[in-house]
């Protein structure tokens, strides 16, 4: 194959070469058009700039250094992806790829629309494609999504517009949405360092985006504003909003006043579930929900747990013991009653519920059989174990990212498990940013996670969690299990794939690496002038800027 590097290409300047637009923070008035985008690059809207709050952090914009909700809001709206979801739909189509396609059944073809610029000015030719998905296998940050693309042996481009993925498994079922996900943004190879994590202000200087949006000022987890991307060629289509401003708040208490007194225009992510319930109540905002697919659980690290591997005194029995006596002990239906007021339903597997293949496991398993707590079987394990109690679990949580009530549910889940008289709760927390690097560096045996789903397949609750080098990076490997999350990928037979997640999840239940627990809806707050959050909070679970409008 030859080298697609081109000769011309300019080198991205050390400032954006769009105009800085100036972050609005107070809702705008104004006109604005609620017709569909079109794809001639400008946006169709009239209105007044928009104004997002939210108490998502970002880690990186890099997407090499990232797999978290916060960042990746932000690549959907800057990067390019080859696929992508259409409004209203979890089945991905070719973004700014003009087609993609299996021509062997061990190699993805894509081939790109002809034109494609960075709002630099740069090319975006297959040379950046291929530069994208080569530095993120090779870079394997451990807080980034390269475990995604497991089954990519190589990628190649033999052509400015031709893309050839090689894969090590034929006839991949989630390599088309694996492309939409968080291992799937393309960056600027001029921009982006081929070995190491880019610095958001490198990024952001070099104007290294092609998506929807630009980003034209940024302070990371303070301010961001965006402008609309007039070159952007893909799927989505033009913005409503010509300029979007996102504001980022350490404190949902705050964020909710905003939006009630309409000094922001949406709030998304996250209120808690008494303040969403309030403001069902008030006139001057509209709370739009979509569908589901966030979860909650307990990540246990396998080394560091109680009994685990790196521990004085290590014993894998009583080890999973331990486990199997929290997933004893949880009370989902408190949690979400008491704390979510029915805005999470309990969760009982690691697949939720809607999604083709998912199971209750844990019910039957845990607990009483039926859902219910049961501190008699608990201890009995513990018991036939020879597990001293009560055991000292220290148990962390983030304090900023999964929303206002996790010290609620933390507070609940301890008192929980203590109750029994099997646990003593050493609860701790951190924010988020911090968190994230500490929870895969082996600092927490025992902590909260969430999930969102990068893409709507049973496959995206298994992969990232339940291979042997997995993103949690919490130590566990079962072969088997490994086996068959590979195997039902390339399962070409749905009832045969179906059934293949349903005995992992069997097979994961009874490891129990996490503890998953609930299950929860998306939820944004929008101004009685806004449009458009309906048509983005669908079963793609990305959140589109680009479709909201104002007036």
């Amino acid at each position: 194959m030859i080298s697609m590097r081109r000769s011309g290409r300019r080198i991205a300047a050390a400032t954006a070469g769009m105009a800085t637009v100036a972050l609005v923070l107070t809702a705008c008035g104004g006109s604005s058009s609620d017709e569909e985008g079109t794809s001639d690059g400008a946006a169709s809207g009239g209105g007044g700039p928009i104004t997002i709050g939210t108490t998502d952090k970002i880690t990186s914009l890099d997407p090499a250094g990232s797999y978290d909700n916060g960042s990746f809001a932000v690549m959907n709206q800057v990067y390019p992806f080859l696929m992508n979801t259409p409004y209203g739909s979890p089945d991905v189509e070719p973004d700014i790829a003009e087609s993609a396609e299996f021509t062997s059944p061990t190699e993805y073809t894509v081939t790109l629309k002809p034109g494609l610029t960075w709002a630099n000015g740069n090319d975006l030719t297959a040379s950046d494609v291929k530069f994208s998905f080569d530095r993120m296998v090779a870079i394997n940050d451990p807080n980034g999504p390269a475990s995604l693309l497991y089954n990519l042996e190589s990628t190649e481009a033999p052509d400015d517009t031709t893309v050839v993925f090689t894969l090590k498994s034929a006839d991949d079922q989630v390599f088309p949405q694996i492309l939409s996900s968080p291992a799937g943004p393309i960056v600027d190879e001029d921009v982006f360092a081929a070995d190491a994590i880019t610095p958001d202000t490198e990024i952001v200087d070099g104007n290294a985006f092609a998506g929807q949006y630009a980003i034209t000022s940024y302070k990371q987890n303070d301010l961001i504003a965006y402008a609309a991307n007039p070159d952007y060629q893909g799927l989505l289509g033009a913005p409503k909003t010509e300029q979007v401003n996102v504001k980022y708040y350490d404190e949902a208490s705050n964020l909710k006043l905003d939006v009630q007194e309409s000094n922001i225009d949406v709030a998304f992510r996250s209120l808690s579930a008494t303040d969403i319930d309030d403001l069902r109540g008030n006139d001057a905002v509209k709370v739009v929900d979509g569908p589901g697919g966030e979860i909650r659980y307990i990540t246990f690290n396998f080394d560091t747990q109680p009994y685990g591997a790196k521990q004085d005194d290590a014993d894998e029995t009583k080890a999973l013991a331990v486990r199997q006596a929290v997933a004893d002990l949880i009370d989902r239906d408190e949690i979400a009653e008491q704390v979510y007021k029915g805005t999470f339903t309990p969760l009982y597997s690691y697949v939720p519920d809607g999604l083709t293949g998912a199971t209750e496991s844990l019910k039957e398993m845990y607990g009483d059989g039926s859902g219910a707590p049961d501190a008699d079987k608990a201890t009995k394990t513990l018991e036939d174990a020879g597990v001293d109690t009560p055991v000292t679990l220290d148990l962390q949580y983030s304090n900023d990212h999964y929303g206002p009530s996790s010290a609620d549910e933390y507070a609940l889940i301890k008192d929980q498990l203590e109750k029994s008289g099997l646990f003593t709760v050493n609860l701790q927390t951190t924010e988020w940013v911090q968190y994230s690097k500490d929870r895969t560096a082996d600092v927490y045996p025992a902590y909260q996670l969430g999930w969102f789903p990068d893409y709507s397949d049973a496959d995206n609750y298994l992969t990232p969690f339940f291979l042997n080098e997995n993103f949690l990076g919490n130590h566990y490997e079962n072969q088997a299990v490994n086996d068959e999350i590979l195997e039902q990928a390339v399962t070409v037979d749905p009832d045969a794939r179906t059934a293949l997640i349903e005995k992992i999840q069997d097979d994961v239940a009874a490891d129990l690496s996490t503890v998953p627990y609930l299950q929860g809806a998306q939820v944004a707050v929008v101004g009685q002038d806004v449009s458009g959050a309906e048509d983005t909070l669908d079963a793609s679970f990305k959140f589109r800027y680009a479709a909201l409008a104002k007036g």
